[in-house]
C-alpha cells in the first residue's frame, strides 16, 4: 500500500516514519519542505504540494496543526488537495479540527468523487512514535476499513464512530477532559508545594491511590524541575480547549471547569509558553499564586 502523507509536525514526522518502518511506500508534503528530508533518508518520496502527492497515491493522510491548516491544504492552497483529489482516491484528515470543519472537507473531497474518513488521535508523541495512538474514525466505512493497515501501525485501537464529525466531536471531549485535568493536576503540585509539602511525595500517592494514569506519571516529574519539552504543545491543547467550549455552547452544556482551564491555558499563552508542552500551564498556576 503507497500512502500520501501531508504534515510532518511533531505527530506527522512519527506517524509517517512509523508507517516507512513497516514497509509502506510513503510520499511526503509539508509547507517547510525541509521537514521532509529526514523521512526521505528513510525511504520516502517527496511531493512537491499535496496535489503532487494526492495525484501518485490512492490514499493520502493528512496531520495539520488547526482547522486554518487543514482547510487551507484543500480549498486555499496552489496545487491543494482538490486539485486531484477525484474517484479512486482516499483522503484521510487525522488532524484534530471541529465537526464544522470536517463537514466542510468531507463535502468538497466527496464532491469531486472522492472517499473521506477523519481520524483524529489521542495521545501525543511517545504514544506516535511507539505506534500507540488511538484512532477516533468517523466517515466513509469503505475507506476505513480499507486503512485499517495503515491504522493497526499507527495505533493500538481504531474507533469507528459514524457519521463525519464524530470523530471530531469526541476528540475535543477526549481533550478537553484531558486540559481540565492537567489543570487540576497544576494546581495540586502547586498547593502542595507552597504549603510545605513535598511534590515528589504528592506523585507517589496519586500514584498508588485510584486517580493514577499515565499523564500524571509522564509529566509529573517533569514538571516539579521546570521542564516541557513539547510532546503536545500548550497552544494545540488552548485550541481545542477553545473548540469543546464552542461544542459545549451548541449543545447547550454547562463547562465551567473547562472554561476556567482554558483561561489558565490561554494565561500560559500570553506568558509565552505556547510552543512548550501544555504541561507549562503549571508556570500560570504558579504566576496567579506570587
Amino acid at each position: 500500500m503507497e500512502i500520501g502523507f501531508l504534515g510532518l509536525g511533531i505527530m506527522g514526522k512519527a506517524m509517517a516514519m512509523n508507517l516507512l518502518k513497516h514497509g509502506f511506500k510513503v510520499t511526503v508534503w509539508n509547507r517547510t519542505l525541509s521537514k521532509c528530508d529526514e523521512l526521505v533518508e528513510h525511504g520516502a518520496s517527496m511531493g512537491e504540494t499535496p496535489a503532487q502527492v494526492i495525484k501518485k497515491c490512492k490514499y493520502t493522510i493528512a496531520m495539520l496543526s488547526d482547522p486554518c491548516a487543514a482547510l487551507s491544504v484543500v480549498f486555499d492552497d496552489k496545487d491543494g488537495v482538490l486539485e486531484q483529489i477525484c474517484e479512486g482516491k482516499g483522503y484521510i484528515d487525522m488532524s484534530t479540527v471541529d465537526a464544522e470543519t470536517s463537514l466542510k472537507i468531507n463535502q468538497a473531497i466527496t464532491g469531486k468523487g472522492g472517499r473521506f474518513v477523519e481520524g483524529p488521535v489521542s495521545g501525543s508523541k511517545k504514544p506516535a512514535e511507539d505506534g500507540q495512538l488511538i484512532i477516533l474514525a468517523a466517515g466513509d466505512k469503505s475507506l476505513f476499513d480499507e486503512t485499517v493497515p495503515a491504522f493497526d501501525v499507527l495505533g493500538k485501537k481504531s474507533f469507528y464512530l459514524g457519521q463525519v464529525g464524530n470523530g471530531a466531536k469526541m476528540k475535543l471531549v477526549v481533550n478537553m477532559v484531558m486540559g481540565s485535568m492537567m489543570n487540576a493536576f497544576s494546581e495540586g503540585l502547586v498547593l502542595a508545594d507552597k504549603s510545605g509539602l513535598s511534590s515528589d511525595t504528592l506523585l507517589d500517592i496519586l500514584d498508588l491511590g485510584a486517580m493514577t494514569n499515565p499523564m500524571f506519571k509522564g509529566k509529573g516529574p517533569s514538571m516539579n524541575k521546570s521542564s516541557y519539552p513539547p510532546a503536545f504543545p500548550l497552544k494545540h491543547q488552548q485550541k481545542d480547549m477553545r473548540l469543546a467550549l464552542a461544542l459545549g455552547d451548541e449543545n447547550a452544556v454547562s463547562m465551567p471547569v473547562a472554561a476556567a482551564a482554558n483561561e489558565a491555558f490561554k494565561k500560559a499563552r500570553s506568558m509565552g509558553l505556547g510552543d512548550l508542552d501544555f504541561s507549562a500551564v503549571i508556570e500560570a498556576v504558579k504566576f496567579s499564586r506570587e
